[in-house]
């Protein structure tokens, strides 16, 4: 069971009137019974005295008339009074009949009759055969008239007493009866004015602990409960400002967790996750909430355990590359950073860089300098060679031989300039550095403009190029001079690659906001595991046919980037043994 501070205020005051009330009563039974028994006492000496001098002057002999006398006499004192001779002999009692007389014992030894004889003056308080109860004795010494020697006693019963002292503890009782109940209403209101500032500060304080920090305690006093309410009111405020600043910066944290393109993983020293940032989740392919989870649930991957497991043993910073397969094969970079406490390892914070890109980037740039390395060592060496060979003589001794190696040389030439006109116009492309200028273009005029400059090489193979399929075709938006260029790409490729006798056609579809313009050859096609990569840079599914038909390998690429950059996408449609088709769209005019 509980109790509040009220109910432990009121029985402080009561226990605290209780105990102040039963001093009280007992002192105060204690002093009334002593002064009660002493001024009964005294009383009864005085009357003794006066019996004394009554005894004295109306007792002329003792055996005659002393019990006439005592009867008198304690019918006005109203206690028994006893007339004893000298030889301890009763000659006289209020309370016996004189023929009775005889049969009372000898009183010479009671304690009040001898102090009496000896001092003046005797008392006593002892248990009476003669009446069955207690009673308290006074006894004078008494000379009477005639000579005679003895001594009058009075005796009071202490029933009267008792009586009396029953009736001043009844009174006591019931004044501390009053008493308690006065205390008691006073108590309980003086505690429920007392503890409602503290119910008060109770309540606003469970309020201030749910986390509501704007409530305040009032301040009606400027005692300790007043403090404390000034001391809870400024806790409040300090704890509502650290809780804003608290707020503020895990706001901040939050939002550049967010916005980190690395992931991030907070870990206990057992490896249970506390914390990941949404880049974590995104790299991980993860869906759920991982927190409290082990690192060896959520990636099933040996190098990462054994990665945590070693900053854990050693406790140093650690940067690890790695290769996860995550549904498809992932580079990352890690760096690893114990939290370490007072000597104590707290936990692990990890950071995920996805260099995946980077990884493919700087694969495709290594190929792309071996592949243009190899490119441009071909005309260079061959070039050096016949070179070699005319400065040795053969201008000189065979004209007609030189002739031929200087055409050679010539061809090479013109070969090495095309790949690097190419790689200087894909360099352009891939910058973003090439501006283009759109315009209304009709695709048929462009295409008769570009056929022109094919048609030799064309005829050259009896490749019939039929342009009547651009009949149709919409105007669209486009640099006419980057079309044009995309136009003789695509046909030289074709002619390359359909054999002599075949034919080329332009084909045009339709679409809602874009015009789709195809160039299709009955060449020798293209294999389906080379299609993704036809795109690609120095990418040729016929390496030595396209040195001898003296592609570079760029043109494709090129087609690519030019038509990404208006906004269009690309695309190829082959079959081996029956032709290719490569389309691309342009924006409706």
């Amino acid at each position: 069971m509980r109790f509040t501070i009220q109910w432990k205020l009121m029985a402080s005051y009561l226990f605290l009137v209780l105990f102040i009330g039963g001093v009280f009563f007992a002192y105060l039974s204690h002093t009334l019974n002593h002064h009660l028994t002493a001024e009964i006492r005294q009383n009864l000496a005085t009357e003794a005295r006066l019996t004394q001098m009554i005894a004295r002057r109306d007792i002329g002999q003792m055996r005659a008339d002393a019990p006439a006398v005592a009867a008198a006499i304690s019918r006005e004192a109203r206690a028994r009074v006893t007339i004893i001779l000298a030889s301890g002999k009763v000659a006289g009692d209020s309370e016996i009949a004189p023929d009775q007389l005889k049969g009372l014992e000898n009183h010479l030894n009671r304690p009040e009759v001898q102090q009496a004889l000896k001092s003046g003056s005797g008392e006593s308080i002892r248990y009476s055969a003669t009446i069955k109860t207690p009673m308290l004795y006074v006894a004078v010494p008494l000379k009477t008239a005639g000579g005679e020697e003895g001594v009058v006693r009075l005796a009071l019963p202490l029933t009267a007493l008792e009586q009396a002292k029953g009736s001043i503890r009844t009174l006591l009782a019931a004044s501390l009866a009053v008493s308690l109940l006065v205390a008691l209403v006073l108590s309980y209101i003086l505690s429920r004015v007392t503890s409602r500032s503290l119910r008060t500060i109770t309540i606003l304080a469970k309020q201030i602990g749910r986390g509501d920090f704007s409530r305040r305690i009032p301040v009606p006093t400027r005692d300790e409960v007043g403090e404390l309410a000034r001391v809870m009111n400024d806790m409040a405020a300090r704890i509502e400002q650290q809780m804003e600043r608290t707020s503020a910066e895990r706001n901040r944290l939050d939002t550049i967790l967010r916005g980190m393109g690395e992931g991030l993983m907070v870990s206990d020293a057992n490896g249970l996750i506390t914390m990941v940032n949404p880049a974590f989740l995104d790299l991980f392919s993860l869906k759920e909430s991982v927190e409290g989870r082990h690192i060896i649930e959520i990636a099933r991957h040996p190098a990462l355990n054994d990665a945590f497991k070693a900053i854990v043993a050693s406790r140093d910073e650690r940067i690890e590359k790695m290769t996860l397969v995550l549904g498809e094969e992932k580079h990352v970079l890690t760096h690893w950073v114990p939290l370490v406490d007072s000597g104590e390892l707290q936990g692990v914070v990890a950071v995920f860089h996805d260099i995946t890109d980077l990884t493919k980037l700087e694969n495709i740039r290594q190929d792309f300098v071996a592949n243009v390395s190899h490119e441009l060592r071909t005309p260079v060496t061959v070039i050096k060679g016949y070179a070699e060979a005319l400065i040795d003589g053969t201008l000189e001794s065979d004209p007609e031989r030189a002739r031929r190696f200087i055409e050679i040389i010539l061809n090479h030439s013109e070969r090495l300039a095309a790949l690097i006109g190419d790689l200087l116009t894909l360099s352009q492309l891939e910058a973003g550095n090439l501006s283009l200028e759109k315009t209304t273009v009709r695709p048929d005029q462009v295409a008769r403009h570009a056929l022109e400059l094919l048609e030799p090489k064309a005829a050259r193979k009896g490749i019939v190029i039929d342009c009547g399929g651009l009949a149709g075709a919409p105007p669209v938006l486009a640099d006419p001079g980057r079309l044009e260029q995309v136009l003789v790409n695509l046909l030289d490729n074709a002619i390359k690659y359909t054999p002599a006798g075949g034919s080329i056609s332009f084909t045009v579809a339709g679409e809602e906001r874009m015009a789709r313009i195809g160039v299709k050859d009955t060449g020798v096609g293209i294999p389906p595991k080379d299609l993704p990569r036809i795109f690609e840079r120095f990418y040729r599914v016929d390496t030595a046919r396209s040195r001898d038909e003296g592609g570079t390998g760029l043109g494709l690429s090129i087609v690519k980037h030019i038509i990404q950059l208006h906004g269009g996408t690309v695309g190829v449609e082959s079959e081996p043994g029956k032709g290719s088709e490569f389309w691309f769209t342009l924006k409706k005019a």
